[in-house]
């Protein structure tokens, strides 16, 4: 099945991004794609907790949400949403950051809020507390599609094999990565883990990523990493995306899943033990 990997620069401007999406998402579409993936939060990049409270919106409006939706309908295609940065309910008003799985009708058929939050000091001066503006889910999440079961992950989720292997153990033959990557840590970690992950599941691992400079209106200036990936189940690199935006096509061959995991079938070896 054709498949499409959107690399894209979002702003702190839902509006602007959803044009920008829907743009990319229809050539895609054009071009022959059937499932259509975004990185980590699509519809707003922001370091400033004042902007995010001032454009971010719940599920139930959120104007990239319904906006997608709409799209995958009119394309009848699958989108996957590689996540938005939500408002929640939760009495202390943090953000949740969700991927959404779209059927080809713009039905969600899957939720999934990021499980591990990115909280560490990458140098002297660059710094991250997600948990700061957005909770941790709790749930993972196993999106069931006409072209099989699909695990649902998020950036810094990459960092947790335990995640993945569950996932894989409970069907899954394809893993989404959606990302917005660090460039420090990105260009010392981002491949080895993707392909590490799809090694050890002998899964698909498709990563769309956020690229380059994002345009601000509060806040400092953000900076990701690009290179989003496309891994096989062999954990061969298929697609280096770079650090421009763009539309990567690529075939997704359910069959390659089978052939990997009868070379190495680790999946089933896993074993219980005691200690240390």
């Amino acid at each position: 099945m054709k498949t499409a990997l959107l690399q894209i620069t979002s702003s702190d401007d839902p509006v602007e991004n959803l044009d920008m999406v829907r743009a990319m998402a229809a050539d895609a579409a054009g071009q022959g794609a059937r499932f259509i993936l975004t990185p980590e939060v699509t519809n707003c990049v922001s370091n400033s907790t004042t902007r995010q409270r001032e454009v971010l919106q719940h599920e139930e409006d959120d104007i990239t949400l319904a906006g997608l939706r709409d799209q995958a309908a009119r394309l009848g295609v699958w989108v996957l949403i590689g996540s938005l940065g939500i408002k929640t309910h939760d009495a202390d008003g943090r953000f949740a950051n969700r991927s959404f799985m779209i059927d080809p009708q713009g039905q969600i058929v899957a939720r999934y809020d990021k499980i591990h939050m990115f909280d560490v000091q990458v140098t002297e001066t660059e710094t991250f507390r997600e948990s700061k503006n957005y909770r941790p889910g709790e749930q993972a999440v196993i999106a069931e599609t006409d072209f099989g079961k699909v695990g649902l992950t998020i950036c810094y989720d990459i960092r947790f094999p335990y995640l993945h292997a569950a996932l894989a153990q409970s069907g899954a033959r394809v893993l989404t990565v959606p990302a917005a990557f660090s460039p420090v840590t990105g260009a010392a970690h981002w491949e080895s883990l993707l392909r590490a992950r799809a090694i050890e599941t002998g899964c698909w691992v498709l990563a769309p990523a956020q690229t380059g400079e994002h345009p601000t209106t509060r806040g400092k200036t953000r900076f990701t990493h690009g290179h989003s990936m496309v891994v096989d189940p062999w954990g061969k690199v298929l697609i280096d995306a770079g650090t421009d935006p763009g539309i990567h096509i690529f075939d997704l061959d359910d069959s390659s899943v089978t052939e990997a995991r009868r070379r190495v079938p680790s999946l089933t070896h896993t074993r219980s033990f005691t200690g240390p």
